[in-house]
């Protein structure tokens, strides 16, 4: 397998460095690692490995940056992220393609992404001039109150691999528009699009120092100085809730404002009067998006016992009719997963689910192939104590169990310490309602496979986070709010 004209031209294209005070720059010690495609094994760049030194250069730009940036006009910051959604669009072919390179996700998604991910360009440049405050006399009558929100001052931002132009746009935009400067670390085996997207940045304008990113083999190294400097003022990570558990221990030292998007287990489930092409539909979507590699997808199917023989035979349909490979290719619906190491969890998931009686009805292993694929799999009569209902699954797997009443229902779909995503199917408007407010997670899908949006809040409950990202919320996790008394006599 070779790389085309084409591809090779725009990891040509891409930077290579570290982006610190509006400088590509090498890491200090000359060293870089390999990103390498998972759908073929080949590498596609090697980029600088960035040391701990690095990483607090790249602070120390930030701070030199933060006070310039939180000075300048809220419209001006906002016409930047306008910009740079303009521009980004103009160039959402190459975006996709170097998404689907590194990460191996479908062409056809990678478009999604670059468009789920220009709106929080968009979104964000609408919200800069509209940090607001409150003016009034307190209730004695002794004064006036002014209630103002400044920002937080430099952020650092940690993205996850699976959806990398999505994640950094998803913090970049409200960091900027709030006024605050961000020290950026993409994630190790997705790190180009971050790269290629802060060099867009650049070329719209973005003043020296307000981002600067720093691409590592070494994560915990490299971010455990900059966590433990007081200039430092917010945390937003998201990826795994053992790590996110790890970097909240580091925060609370400085006492950092943190955001995190952890984990997920989401259930989806379908009633007995659930519109059936509505809700398969909506399976196919939430569960194989990104061959199953996000933290919203669907983990747990929940079916009630009277329609789930003909849900499974329907989506087991669908699932044996999906193409597997190389995202670039026409026609493929499931790219690889990310690493060897993903493919072997993903089938210990299924072996454990196995061992305990769970049917195979199609997939169920490794693929034999170049790159690291796990064939799309269907599960019927998986039993309640399989690590696959317990443990986030990661990969193109769909288990499903039975239920036979709501409350029972609910009680499967609640019982995990995740609460990110919930997918709903029914057709009785009382119980969508109702399972609002009995679903314990931050996000619900009520007879639907998606649910993002660039204009909503995204976050979960327990495990699954702390905080909000996107919507008016968003904006609010970067500032802090000031409370002054003005006297009236």
């Amino acid at each position: 397998m070779t790389l085309s004209t084409r591809e090779k031209d725009l990891l040509r294209s891409t930077p290579s460095d570290l982006y610190i005070t509006g400088t590509w720059i090498p890491a200090t010690r000359g060293t870089t690692f390999a990103v390498t495609d998972p759908a073929t094994g080949l590498t596609l760049k090697n980029i600088a490995d960035a040391s701990p030194e690095d990483g607090m250069r790249a602070l120390d730009a930030a701070v030199a940056a933060q006070d310039s940036w939180a000075a300048t006009a809220p419209r001006t910051r906002g016409e930047l992220l306008r910009h740079a959604f303009d521009a980004l669009m103009s160039r959402a072919e190459d975006f996709a393609l170097l998404m689907t390179l590194e990460m191996g996700k479908p062409l056809a998604e990678a478009r999604g992404e670059v468009a789920y991910g220009g709106e929080f360009l968009r979104w964000y440049s609408e919200e800069a001039a509209r940090i607001s405050g409150r003016y009034g006399p307190n209730p004695e009558g002794t004064g006036n109150m002014i209630i103002s929100q400044k920002p937080v001052g430099p952020c650092l931002l940690i993205t996850p691999w699976n959806f990398p132009l999505a994640m950094a746009t998803r913090k970049i935009a409200p960091a900027l528009a709030a006024g605050c400067t961000v020290v950026i670390k993409p994630a190790a085996q997705t790190p180009l699009t971050t790269l290629a997207f802060v060099q867009l940045l650049e070329q719209v304008g973005l003043p020296p120092g307000v981002v600067n990113v720093i691409t590592t083999s070494t994560s915990a190294k490299v971010a455990a100085p900059i966590l433990a400097d007081p200039r430092l003022r917010k945390l937003s990570f998201t990826g795994s809730t053992s790590v996110g558990r790890a970097l909240i221990r580091e925060a609370a030292t400085g006492v950092l404002r943190t955001s995190m998007e952890l984990g997920g287990n989401a259930p989806f489930i379908v009633f007995e009067d659930a519109d059936l092409d509505r809700a398969v539909d909506g399976a196919m979507l939430a569960k194989f998006r990104n061959a199953g590699q996000a933290c919203t997808a669907a983990n747990r199917f929940i079916v009630h016992e009277s329609v789930a023989a003909e849900f499974t035979a329907r989506v087991t349909e669908r699932v044996i009719a999906m193409r597997v490979g190389r995202g670039t290719d026409d026609g493929v619906t499931i790219g690889p997963l990310i690493d060897a190491k993903a493919v072997s969890s993903v089938h210990e998931l299924v072996q454990d689910a196995v061992e305990r009686g769970a049917q195979i009805l199609t997939g169920g292993s490794p693929l034999d192939r170049e790159g690291t694929f796990y064939s799309p799999t269907v599960l019927g009569e998986v039993h309640p104590e399989s690590r696959l209902l317990k443990e986030e699954i990661f990969g193109p797997v769909l288990g499903i169990t039975t239920f036979s009443s709501e409350d029972d229902a609910v009680r499967c779909a609640n019982d995990t310490e995740y609460g990110l995503m919930s997918y709903v199917f029914t057709n009785d408007l009382g119980r969508g309602h109702r399972m609002i407010n009995r679903l314990a997670t931050g996000l619900m899908a009520l007879n639907t496979g998606l649910a993002s949006n660039a204009a909503a809040p995204f976050g979960g409950v327990k495990q699954s986070g702390i905080g909000r990202e996107g919507g008016i919320e968003g904006i609010q996790e970067y500032l802090d709010t000031k409370y002054t008394l003005l006297p009236t006599s």
